[in-house]
């Protein structure tokens, strides 16, 4: 058995895999809390997501109804971007600061500037420094609580956090660390240059992790953690990664050809490219995968923590608010949100606020607003699709996962918003799956065992689920989508 461990922003998951026979034998997930506050700061306690993995590793064992004895291997998936700054023992120093955390706008501003601007990062490190990556976050701490940043020893990401907790070991792969802002993505290593630019009093030598290939080991469960939780000795952890190189795996995403969409908290479009990808635009993330080769990225930073907002606002159970979003037509009558509760990264607008607009006494309804809502999320997405340009171009199949893809009406919203055929996996929680995966893969690497041969034994799409665009509906959205960029271009002056 392999364990897949994917540790988000809303919860930690575990699902344990039996790749003998090629089926998910259980799954559970522990929530955990955010720390909120002014100017956008989101942050979290590391110890909780130790306690979430722990009750979410022992109600998946149950679930699986097999013993922790039988578990071979574990990866990892944590949610991007997070810093973890860790001091001489090994303890955390100030809470993490997460991907959705856009308290930084002002220093990752900053530092664009003094890396010679889009091209100048471009250069560098093949992609440009957003609002959310670790790089504004580290410049943010050494300003804010310089106490604090001079006693930092270890810089790690929640991945690479919870992997030193299972093995002792500071080590960081191509794919997460492709999101820290100090790493070149297409040479595949850190640049100790733009490091010095963004903390000049540290050595990266001694703080940064030792990059391995995303193949290898991280290491193996450290005895008293083995002892703890009842596994043997032998226990391999893989290197893991971020959880959209995770998810990309865990959709089967490896190969060219293919788009995987996550409607989770925030939301991200992903298609895998062999090559580095020298993107135009400044708001594709040249990412590397974590399985050997490339993902382009876009990420928006607003689907179900919007969706959520107003759900919760009318105090509907997601059944109920589903209910209310089929019932609303397409375009819900006018109603247009500009769904940025958390700022915005796809487009870059980090200090945006959320908006509902073109509201009457006749069209202000629950099930419009829920509706509109549901629909700017998705335009984003479909925004970003664009920018992926030839990477995108004639794909024929979108995965969509995430929790979103669990809705009927959501993915059958996509595949009408974007003219293209949405099929979930079977798991659509698709991070967790790819992390045990990987963890198959590192463990039986000398066997000959490839990440392919693993994607299409475990790797099943839901056919169930499966939404193909309805030409009346194609049409009547473009009328839609047309509205609300130009809302957006009204509102922010975005040019598009």
């Amino acid at each position: 058995m392999y364990l897949g461990v994917d540790c988000g922003t809303q919860s930690t998951k575990v699902v344990v895999v039996d790749v003998d026979h090629g089926v998910i034998r259980g799954e559970a997930s522990q929530g955990h809390s955010l720390i909120e506050g002014d100017n956008g700061r989101r942050e979290q306690h590391v110890e909780d997501w130790i306690a979430a993995l722990r009750g979410a590793f022992h109600a998946a064992l149950e679930a699986a109804g097999v013993s922790a004895r039988a578990i071979r291997g574990i990866g990892v998936s944590g949610q991007q971007h997070g810093m973890v700054a860790l001091d001489r023992e090994g303890q955390p120093l100030y809470p993490a600061k997460l991907w959705c955390d856009t308290e930084t706008a002002e220093q990752n501003a900053d530092l664009v500037e003094r890396l010679g601007g889009e091209r100048g990062c471009i250069e560098k490190l093949g992609l440009v420094l957003q609002t959310g990556y670790t790089a504004s976050k580290l410049a943010w701490l050494r300003e804010k609580h310089p106490e604090t940043y001079q006693r930092i020893d270890t810089l790690l990401l929640p991945h690479d956090y919870l992997n030193f907790w299972l093995t002792g070991e500071i080590v960081a792969e191509a794919g997460d660390a492709s999101g820290t802002g100090y790493f070149d993505t297409c040479q595949r290593r850190w640049r100790e240059d733009v490091f010095a630019v963004i903390a000049p009093e540290l050595d990266p030598q001694r703080v940064l992790p030792r990059l391995i290939d995303s193949h290898e080991p991280a290491g193996y469960v450290r005895p008293a953690i083995a002892r703890e939780l009842g596994l043997s000795e032998d226990v391999v952890v893989a290197s893991g990664g971020g959880d959209n190189m995770m998810g990309a795996i865990g959709t089967g995403n490896i190969t060219p050809g293919l788009v995987t969409l996550s409607l989770g908290t925030s939301g991200t479009v992903c298609a895998y490219s062999p090559e580095p990808v020298r993107a135009e635009n400044a708001m594709v993330a040249d990412f590397c995968s974590s399985s050997g080769g490339w993902l382009p990225l876009i990420c928006t930073m607003n689907v179900t923590s919007a969706t959520t907002r107003v759900r919760e606002m009318f105090g509907f159970d997601l059944t109920a608010f589903g209910e209310h979003v089929a019932s609303a037509p397409i375009g819900a009558e006018g109603v247009t949100v500009l769904p940025f509760f958390n700022g915005e990264r796809v487009p870059a607008l980090p200090q945006a606020s959320a908006s509902f607009l073109g509201l009457t006494s006749r069209n202000t309804t629950p099930s419009n607003l829920c509706r509109a809502v549901v629909e700017s999320t998705t335009f984003g997405m479909r925004y970003g699709l664009e920018m992926l340009g030839g990477l995108a171009d004639g794909v024929s199949q979108i995965r969509l996962i995430g929790g979103g893809a669990n809705s009927a009406i959501w993915r059958q919203m996509v595949a009408d918003i974007t003219g293209t055929e949405v099929v979930c996996p079977q798991i659509t929680d698709a991070a967790a799956l790819g992390a045990a995966l990987q963890a198959a893969w590192c463990e039986r690497y000398h066997d000959g065992v490839t990440l392919n041969d693993l994607c299409e034994r475990l790797v099943h799409l839901d056919q169930s689920s499966l939404a193909s665009p309805d030409p009346t509906h194609v049409e009547a959205y473009q009328e839609v989508y047309a509205r609300y960029r130009s809302v957006l271009a009204t509102h922010y002056g975005i040019a598009w």
